[in-house]
């Protein structure tokens, strides 16, 4: 009993201890894989054909607007091509179109129906996923009692979604959390958006700016903090706490990293590497079988 008491004791000293300590990830490229989440949101946008001619017309003024603050600022604050779009439109995932060969049906079945006969099509909604790394490094985090903060600059709402997904995976291994998000807020009006984003847009220095914010409300020592991010614009977010990681770093990146002695992350290439391994194995069992018909054939006089 007294054995229990005392690893109670020291679980929640530690917790204690960590309690200044938090974990900042970046979305797109670190937790979940790219192509990033607003593209995917774009894509099922333009499915849905949410997204006309003046939406795009709309998104190229405002680029034109931007071209004296740079390229950057064109990429990630431009958010003109949601001009006029309601805020419920449902962001998650993305609508893909599927066939579904249907077989055979007797007569009286399907009467009435615009689908032709063989063949059906339907919306299917696909969740973006997160890396089994990723949800193993925030879970880690989790455990010791670190605060969990996504910092990315996709929209805020396509931000909070993953947060909920992943809060999802960490509560299937019994574990409670509330992630904190900063991300790229947008501007609405009539229930819906404008096009124009509230405060900043959520990329480079201003990540490290809100780490920055979150750091002083929330009293943490940013020295003993975490930090992830995969891109070159990630840089100022790894530079402002004290154990930055790479994650499936771009080459700038990497050697950014090189250049720091920053630890370097692969999430995923497990998955990669053993597709490539049966891929292998398939094309070596392909070529061992060609390799013994050729034999037989041989043997039987057989020619081709």
């Amino acid at each position: 009993m007294r054995n229990k008491v005392n690893e109670v004791r020291e679980v929640e000293e530690a917790k204690e201890k960590n309690g200044d300590v938090a974990a900042f990830f970046d979305l797109d490229g670190t937790l979940v894989p790219l192509p990033s989440m607003e593209k995917r949101f774009f894509a099922m946008l333009r499915y849905r054909r949410l997204i006309g001619i003046g939406r795009y017309c709309s998104w190229l003024r405002e680029s034109l607007r931007l071209v004296p603050r740079g390229i950057n600022q064109i990429l990630h604050a431009n958010k003109m091509y949601l001009r006029g779009v309601r805020v419920d439109v449902e962001g998650r995932g993305t609508d893909i179109p599927i066939s579904l060969h249907v077989e055979n049906e007797g007569e009286g079945k399907g009467r009435g129906s615009s689908e032709k006969k063989g063949e059906r099509r339907r919306q299917a909604r696909m969740p973006v996923p997160l890396y089994p790394d990723a949800v193993e490094q925030v879970a880690w985090h989790v455990e010791r009692g670190h605060l969990i903060v996504i910092v990315s600059g996709t929209l805020e709402m396509l931000a909070a979604q993953a947060a909920l997904e992943l809060e999802a995976e960490l509560s299937a291994r019994g574990l409670a959390c509330r992630l904190r998000v900063c991300a790229t807020r947008l501007e609405q009006k009539d229930e819906r958006w404008t096009g124009r984003i509230v405060g900043e847009a959520m990329f480079g220095e201003a990540k490290a700016r809100a780490i920055r914010r979150v750091a002083a409300e929330q009293d943490l020592d940013l020295r003993r903090c975490f930090a992830y991010g995969d891109s070159s614009s990630d840089r100022w977010m790894l530079e402002v706490v004290g154990k930055p990681a790479a994650v499936n770093p771009s080459n700038d990146l990497a050697r950014v990293a090189r250049r720091n002695a920053w630890a370097v992350l692969h999430w995923g290439e497990r998955k990669n590497f053993t597709q490539s391994a049966r891929r292998a194995q398939r094309s070596q069992w392909v070529a061992e079988t060609d390799e013994r018909l050729a034999a037989r054939h041989a043997k039987s006089g057989y020619r081709t």
